[in-house]
């Protein structure tokens, strides 16, 4: 038997922290509570303030987006979670919740709303809900988190004439203000939080029906004696749990015939009636119904719109006027945060019901749509399919790439401009420039596009063919992007969400620009892994260097073998700048361009690297590739006949773009043949 401190119980036990586990469970008397509210009344928070204070407490970026200052709130980044429920590419949106919580903590009126996320199935509704959610569970653990609520102490008379303590907890996890009679409470908190502090404690509400029961009948004993009333009163820290049923709520639809408001609002306790002899005694009656459990917190409705119309009116008057009505009890009084969340056809059922105008007049309706910009698409994949998620199997480079692309491009709307590709929208939106596009171009695109990111693929679907190709036989430890691509297509026939035959068949000619565009990615990368000998490029480079210098100077240039002075080599000079395509027009303005570059860094006292100009070393790529694809014969591949000469500059290739590029052995392997089938059909771009 092992001795106590080396047992396995004693190793983890030790992991506890005793600090942390007395303040979570912290109890003290009224009078303690009031020490702690002198101190720091933020305590006395209403929930949209401790929410939006949550939510400021991560931290925030400002950063501008298109010439518009934006704001991206670290807290949806789920960084403290693992990153588990990140939210990408929704900056805007989660702008403008953000906004909706900072407008109700300062009581501007919004705090008499149902907050509705409203967009596509899978454009992140329910994760921002369990962000939200998570966010107010952790906070309450925190210091600055802090509430505290109460609960009764009180004699308990036995048959056998014995009196014992029993202890009744305030069912609604209420503000402890709030057993202050309300015509004290103005004098109470001027004292407690005196103007000028920065904070005003809020006005608080009424006792729930249980606790105003209590309070009553203690008055009546006491003598009307407040002080001797509140000897009863045992204050505890207030920690929200969702599991629990602790400040946090979750309501979602039913079959009808087994669901009724009293899940919402609670229930007759029978067992208690026999009791304490009265169905509308309230100590006979559970506050267990989801607003009840939710006081103090947040209460999420999933799928909000498919609720019975009886369930929507218990929603008009906990917005607005923040009190719930349960069986045989007076309107009792709450403060909570209301979201919900639904898809677009049901919301379009309640702007067509003229009797649900009431729900509609108090609903703050936030847009979350899908994303609309690649780099953030890429994030959701990449944060499920990566190399630690993923054993066993390579995921090959650009196939998370193809598939955000295609996924993208179904969300975007058709340019209007005539010379604007659906590609090149989705290049610009993510910050890739284009010729003749300005930032006020990319702002005009994304306004005349009113229903962009509310129609196209879910992100769901994209990661679903992914798994697919992942457990397909296919591949040999490694799946590439025509792996997803035909997997996306395959799905297209049976996909449930597709409504016309019309999507179709847009969606599989967007598959098809995505194939080409992926082509072009990989013949651009098979030439710079061909072309990667920085020497050559460096010796090319220094070749073209000298007889631009020498055109634009008007002078020779000195051969190195015979020592001549020749004139500058147009046809070198030519096959160079053809590559990015400049016309024989604007060579000399192309020409002094590079001249007067070199020149000012010079005068910086920086010398000139090929490396810095993206255009020229492009080009410098393009025309080293051009030279010596023919002595690696690349073409070869195809035919399996391949010298050992061939073999080992192929070979080259490969390494180098395993250690450039992250390609494995076999996707390497496959590209190299890919791109060499592209060149036997003669479509290499020249």
């Amino acid at each position: 038997m092992k001795d106590g401190k080396n047992s396995w119980v004693a190793k983890i036990a030790a992991l506890q922290d005793p600090k942390s586990y007395a303040e979570l469970n912290w109890e003290g008397s009224f009078e303690d509570y009031l020490d702690i509210v002198r101190k720091n009344p933020k305590v006395t928070r209403t929930a949209f303030q401790r929410i939006y204070d949550m939510l400021l407490s991560y931290g925030k970026t400002e950063y501008i987006d298109n010439k518009k200052r934006l704001i991206r709130y670290h807290f949806f980044q789920d960084e403290r979670f693992g990153g588990k429920d990140a939210i990408f590419g929704l900056d805007v949106p989660l702008m403008k919740l953000v906004n909706v919580f900072k407008s109700a903590a300062q009581g501007y009126g919004t705090e008499k709303r149902v907050i509705l996320l409203h967009g596509p199935v899978g454009s992140s509704k329910s994760t921002i809900a369990r962000l939200l959610k998570k966010g107010v569970e952790e906070y309450s653990r925190t210091p600055e988190g802090s509430a505290f609520t109460f609960t009764w102490v009180l004699d308990k008379k036995l048959p056998d004439g014995s009196v014992i303590k029993e202890r009744m907890r305030c069912p609604m996890n209420e503000e402890p203000l709030n057993l202050i009679p309300r015509e004290w409470r103005g004098r109470v908190h001027a004292d407690l939080c005196p103007p000028g502090a920065g904070y005003t404690v809020p006005e608080g509400s009424e006792l729930c029906p249980a606790c105003r029961y209590v309070f009553k009948d203690l008055m009546t004993i006491h003598g009307g004696d407040f002080a001797k009333v509140v000897e009863h009163i045992q204050v505890s820290r207030l920690v929200f749990s969702e599991k629990d049923r602790v400040g946090i709520g979750t309501f979602q639809p039913k079959d009808e015939k087994n669901q009724d408001s009293t899940e919402l609002t609670g229930d007759i306790n029978y067992r208690k009636i026999a009791e304490y002899g009265s169905d509308s005694d309230p100590r006979a009656f559970n506050f267990d119904g989801e607003f009840n459990i939710a006081n103090r917190g947040i209460i999420e409705f999933v799928e909000v719109l498919k609720l019975d119309v009886a369930f929507l009116y218990d929603l008009l008057g906990a917005s607005q006027e923040h009190k719930i009505k349960p069986k045989k009890f007076p309107q009792t009084d709450i403060d909570e945060v209301i979201l919900g969340h639904t898809n677009e056809p049901e919301f379009k059922k309640l702007e067509n019901n003229e009797f649900m105008e009431a729900l509609r007049d108090r609903t703050v309706k936030i847009d979350i749509p899908y994303i609309t910009k690649l780099a953030e698409e890429q994030k959701i994949y990449e944060k499920d399919f990566n190399a630690q998620a993923i054993r066993g199997k390579h995921i090959a480079p650009h196939t998370l790439e193809m598939a955000a692309t295609w996924a993208v491009m179904t969300r975007l709307e058709e340019p209007k401009k005539h010379n604007l590709s659906i590609l090149q929208k989705l290049k610009l939106y993510n910050g890739k420039t284009l010729p003749n596009f300005t930032e006020d171009n990319i702002k005009e695109l994304r306004k005349e596009a009113s229903r962009e990111g509310l129609d196209g693929i879910s992100p769901r679907y994209i990661q679903d063919k992914i798994s697919n190709a992942l457990v397909s036989d296919k591949g040999e430890g490694c799946i590439n992007p025509f792996m997803v691509l035909n997997e996306l297509e395959a799905g297209l026939k049976t996909h449930s969400l597709i409504s016309s035959e019309e999507a179709r068949k847009r969606f599989r000619e967007l598959l098809t620009i995505t194939k080409q565009e992926y082509e072009d990615i990989v013949k651009n990368e098979v030439q710079r892994a061909i072309s990667a000998d920085e020497d050559a490029i460096g010796k090319l480079c220094g070749n073209y260097i000298d007889n631009i210098k020498a055109y634009t100077q008007k002078e020779k240039v000195k051969n190195k073998y015979t020592g001549h002075y020749d004139e500058p080599d147009e046809r070198l000079m030519r096959s160079i700048e053809e590559k990015i395509d400049i016309p024989d027009s604007r060579k000399d303005d192309f020409r002094r361009e590079i001249m007067n570059y070199i020149g000012a860094l010079a005068i910086e006292g920086k010398s000139f690297n090929y490396r810095t100009n993206e255009r020229l070393h492009k080009a410098l790529e393009l025309k080293l590739f051009e030279d010596q694809k023919d002595s690696i014969k690349l073409k070869n591949l195809v035919s399996s006949v391949v010298d050992k000469e061939t073999q080992e500059k192929i070979d080259l290739v490969k390494d180098r773009m395993m250690k450039n590029y992250g390609y494995c052995e076999i996707c390497s392997t496959d590209v190299l043949n890919f791109v060499a089938s592209i060149f036997a059909r003669g479509d290499a771009k020249e």
